[in-house]
């Protein structure tokens, strides 16, 4: 049995370890409250920039828009394919971290030509993780894509959804998808895969019948191309706020959830040290007292 020392100092560093976790549920709660409050404040004018884009598209059937070329000609094995991979900046959340890029890899398995392959990745886990396979012959990483995921804002998003645009447009990429978290509920997580563009119509209103619903012609100026055009990029924009914000949301209840079993576990450990420290201490005090009685026995003798 160790002594009542070493018992001690173990009791006094899981204290501090306590601490430690219990800070972490405490701030990982507080960043999840504030990305979910802004989330909700700014979906309104996304789900409006939908309609507009659905009405455009109703009311102009036969545009031609660069964002919605799917590129026919290529085949499927020549495709240029980039792949924006969300991860977190550190760990101690849990299996957040390995399932996304689990989930990474078995959707690379699937591509025709992991040598077509680009990906952007956000977060420093995934970047490091991916550039280690990289090394190994695995998909391409994009260097200078240097984005974190903490705290995700219109701003950054913009910046990500401008760059992958104008690798869409030059034909650098031909099809661009958002790997991401999405919390469906607060106990249930999944992995999904979101095609960023191109766009396809179906995307925006159907019929009853499965068609695009077709109404009267309408004036656009200066021409649906370019109202789309502006409206589109913005659109991009809201899909890659809202990806980042659901997996920033899904990290925060991951590090919330291992930190909570993390403080659980310290408690319980304590627990158990502080009956092993009394043990110890009433053994010393126990010899203690028959060294005493003992002495006393030997001198009166």
């Amino acid at each position: 049995m160790p002594n009542i020392r070493e018992i001690r100092e173990r009791i006094a560093s899981i204290q501090q370890i306590l601490k430690i976790t219990n800070a972490m549920y405490l701030i990982s709660s507080s960043k999840l409250k504030k990305a979910r409050t802004a989330l909700d404040s700014t979906e309104p004018y996304f789900y409006k920039l939908q309609e507009t884009i659905e009405s455009v598209l109703e009311h102009t059937p036969h545009t031609r828009q660069l964002f919605f070329d799917r590129r026919s000609d290529i085949p499927d094995e020549k495709r240029k394919k980039g792949y924006i991979i969300i991860t977190a900046d550190k760990g101690l959340c849990g299996s957040y971290n390995h399932n996304i890029l689990k989930y990474a890899e078995q959707t690379l398995a699937e591509a025709p030509d992991i040598d077509n392959c680009y990906l952007f990745v956000i977060g420093q886990v995934g970047r490091m993780y991916f550039q280690r396979r990289m090394n190994e012959g695995n998909a391409a990483v994009d260097g200078e894509f240097l984005y974190t995921t903490q705290n995700p804002t219109l701003y950054r998003a913009r910046e990500i959804a401008e760059r992958v645009i104008d690798k869409f447009e030059k034909h650098e990429l031909d099809e661009v998808y958002v790997l991401y978290t999405d919390m469906v509920t607060s106990n249930l997580q999944e992995t999904r895969t979101v095609r960023l563009l191109p766009f396809e119509r179906r995307h925006f209103g159907k019929a009853p019948d499965g068609t695009m619903k077709k109404l009267p012609k309408a004036a656009f100026l200066p021409s649906p191309e370019k109202v789309m055009e502006y409206l589109i990029p913005n659109y991009a924009k809201g899909i890659i706020y809202g990806a980042m914000v659901e997996a920033f949301c899904c990290e925060q209840h991951s590090r919330m959830t291992a930190m909570d079993a993390a403080t659980t576990s310290a408690k319980e450990m304590i627990h158990d040290l502080s009956l092993m420290y009394n043990r110890a201490r009433q053994a010393a005090i126990t010899q203690e007292i028959t060294e005493v009685c003992g002495g006393a026995a030997s001198l009166n003798k």
